[in-house]
């Protein structure tokens, strides 16, 4: 699932008429790297939640053929946040893990790797880390040393990179979900019980979260071409 529903409001003007995950890093949309990513990671069904100009977003991805994919769109009347957008999308993921990639991040992450190996029965979801960057030097989450996230004060923090791979369950037995709601919410109580996993990333990755960031991220792309 690639969550593209997002208003962009840190990105204006650039997001007036372009929903985010289509502006262009290294001559491409960000969202054709996910596409081509996942195909390459052996993916076949993605699920993308539109809201804020979704019909651009349709009218570039289509039916996914032209990515070897299939997608299917989950179409929000307005934004409902990432547990919301999960919550709606529930008909459509059906109850195995799936992976879940924020469309405003870029990374060298190989896909396929966050899912091996397969998750224990008893947890619920497994979310890649990356060291902290100079804008989020705080972090999300603690790792322990049983590779589980944590919020115990003495464990080392890192930055939640938007990519995971959960269980529908998180959110399908969360008894305060509802329409819209932080995917956050959900993942404080597993947390706490032991039933989130961290993997940390040590390669390429940014959050396209600002114009700045977006001409950071386009010009090392251009140099790595020269």
């Amino acid at each position: 699932m690639i969550l593209a529903a997002g208003l962009g409001k840190r990105m204006r003007p650039l997001t007036d008429h372009t929903p985010k995950p289509l502006l262009k890093v290294g001559r491409k949309p960000l969202l054709q790297y996910h596409l081509e990513a996942l195909g390459a990671a052996g993916i076949r069904e993605v699920i993308i939640n539109t809201a804020y100009l979704g019909e651009r977003i349709e009218q570039f991805a289509g039916d996914g053929s032209a990515f070897g994919l299939t997608i299917h769109y989950s179409r929000e009347p307005e934004p409902l946040e990432t547990g919301g957008a999960i919550h709606r999308a529930l008909p459509l993921l059906g109850e195995a893990p799936f992976l879940m990639i924020n469309g405003d991040v870029w990374t060298d992450y190989s896909f396929k790797a966050l899912a091996q190996p397969p998750l224990e029965a008893e947890t619920l979801g497994r979310l890649l880390l990356v060291p902290n960057p100079e804008f989020h030097p705080q972090g999300d989450f603690g790792l322990n040393t049983r590779h589980c996230l944590t919020r115990a004060d003495d464990a080392p923090r890192y930055t939640f990179a938007g990519i995971s791979l959960l269980r529908p369950a998180l959110i399908a037995d969360y008894p305060k979900r509802r329409a819209a709601f932080p995917l956050l919410e959900a993942l404080l109580p597993a947390i706490d019980n032991g039933r989130i996993e961290g993997r940390l990333h040590q390669g390429r990755w940014s959050d396209i979260g600002t114009p700045e960031r977006l001409n950071q991220m386009d010009q090392s792309l251009a140099l790595a071409r020269s």
